[in-house]
């Protein structure tokens, strides 16, 4: 096998070559910077999406004979398209976009109804209430769906979208994997054509994008594919993913279930005729808020964390809530906090501050995660480009009271992607052929002891209920 793997995600591109099997053959990136707006709107060009995923699945193809092109999406971004020209006929609007925080308000009566049939909880993180704001305030021409839908079209003139992808847009009734009439009512979707729901397995077409005509097949939600990249394939294995955000996927298994502490309850994946679960909480802010401290000038860049950080945060607590707050508390108005600070604190104490916030709110999830489960999870297993930080690796071990195993490829994403795909051509193998056998480059022990850890998590949250 030589699959095209190619992760289209908020901040950059990244296509891998690989053998179904974990081997990475060949790797292209292309950077994407989305437009912040006013009023809490994130914006991505839709054009410079697919030329992105063009582009660097070209350039990682280059001298490979691809059987298959596996496609993994940032799940709940939307836009407006024309169907029959697949022109774009509004920008992306972002999974961190704020603008239909009114679309929801006016919906507050449903909400129950909605996490119910959906297990997740109504707020404009989902798709429905952006695909709602784009029909007030954008367009009311062409289909509203998620970005993935939008780049299979361009690739295979295919209109689908995974059942992982679609179980993330408050559209989906989880217990049946089918879309519900009466949440598109809800949301005054009724009359809308929504793509048809396939498996991560399923193959949806053809292309010729990348060279010789191939199928397209392994399509998947970015935080699901790494969930599956990591093997965490049984009830209560965990994994992060530290990228634009941070997000926090532990696996349920094959009963869907609800959280009763504000977490997502999503699909995993539907492979081999068979669907699993996951349990979600999501930090908006990760390699996001340290590109921040990037542009007020406290670091070049992310490369630079650990040297700048000081050895502790003398005193300075931070909620890097820098795009509202997320599971648990699901407040869009929230912002960020930075406590304790005195005529003493310098930037290393600030750098520390802010890594050590984006930790405490992954180990808040974590635990929820173990309060739904009903047993603590027991280790995390984490990817992403901020894990090469030992700072907030050693952060996140420390306030979850957790052993951190770092995957060894940073590909996360698209080897997930590549192991839907691999299924597709190979009816012989199973998930565990496809993802398993790795071994962490780095665990992480606690070195705080559990009194510790817990004075900071409860200063923590102190300070989110301040906010």
């Amino acid at each position: 096998m030589r699959i095209l793997a190619v992760d289209q995600g908020t901040s950059g591109t990244k296509a891998v070559v690989t053998d179904g099997r974990g081997a990475v053959l060949a790797i292209a990136e292309e950077p994407l910077r989305p437009s912040y707006i006013g009023g809490g709107g994130v914006e991505q060009d839709p054009g410079a999406l697919l030329e992105s995923v063009l582009t660097a699945g070209r350039r990682a193809a280059e001298g490979h004979r691809i059987t298959a092109v596996a496609l993994a999406n940032q799940g709940e971004t939307v836009l407006a398209w024309d169907r029959a020209t697949g022109a774009p006929l509004t920008p992306a609007i972002v999974w961190q976009d704020r603008r239909a925080e009114a679309v929801c308000d006016a919906r507050r009566a449903h909400e129950t109804t909605v996490a119910a049939r959906t297990g997740l909880v109504l707020d404009p993180y989902f798709s429905a209430p952006k695909m709602r704001w784009i029909r007030e305030h954008l367009t009311t021409d062409g289909v509203v769906t998620t970005t993935d839908t939008w780049l299979v079209h361009q690739l295979c003139g295919a209109f689908v979208t995974d059942a992982s992808t679609a179980s993330r847009s408050l559209l989906l009734d989880l217990d049946t994997g089918a879309w519900s009439g009466e949440l598109l009512d809800v949301f005054g979707l009724g009359g809308e054509a929504l793509p048809e729901v396939v498996a991560s397995d399923a193959v949806v077409g053809t292309t010729t994008a990348f060279g010789g005509e191939v199928p397209v097949t392994g399509l998947i939600v970015d935080q699901q594919a790494a969930l599956l990249a990591e093997a965490c394939l049984r009830a209560g294995e965990a994994k992060c993913t530290y990228g634009t955000g941070a997000f926090m996927l532990a696996q349920l298994g094959a009963a869907p279930r609800r959280s009763a502490h504000g977490l997502s309850a999503s699909i995993a994946w539907r492979l081999r005729d068979r669907v699993e679960y996951c349990l979600d909480g999501q930090v908006y802010t990760a390699a996001s808020a340290v590109r921040w401290l990037a542009d007020l000038g406290l670091i070049d860049g992310a490369d630079q964390l650990d040297t700048v950080a000081a050895d502790d945060n003398g005193g300075v607590l931070c909620v890097p809530a820098l795009a509202g707050l997320a599971a648990p508390w699901w407040d869009a108005g929230a912002t960020a906090q930075l406590t304790g600070m005195t005529l003493s604190t310098g930037r290393g104490h600030l750098v520390r501050a802010v890594l050590e916030g984006v930790a405490a709110q992954v180990a808040a999830v974590a635990r929820l995660a173990g309060d739904d489960l009903g047993t603590p999870l027991t280790r995390l297993r984490v990817d992403g480009g901020l894990t090469r930080s030992r700072v907030l690796m050693q952060a996140q071990a420390d306030l979850a009271q957790l052993p951190v195993e770092v995957y060894p490829s940073p590909h996360a994403t698209p080897l997930g992607a590549a192991a839907c795909a691999a299924l597709a051509l190979d009816p012989a193998l199973t998930t565990a052929d496809v993802t398993g056998g790795w071994r962490p480059s780095a665990v992480y022990e606690p070195r705080w002891s559990p009194d510790r850890a817990a004075e900071h998590m409860a200063r923590f949250h102190a300070a989110v209920a301040q906010r």
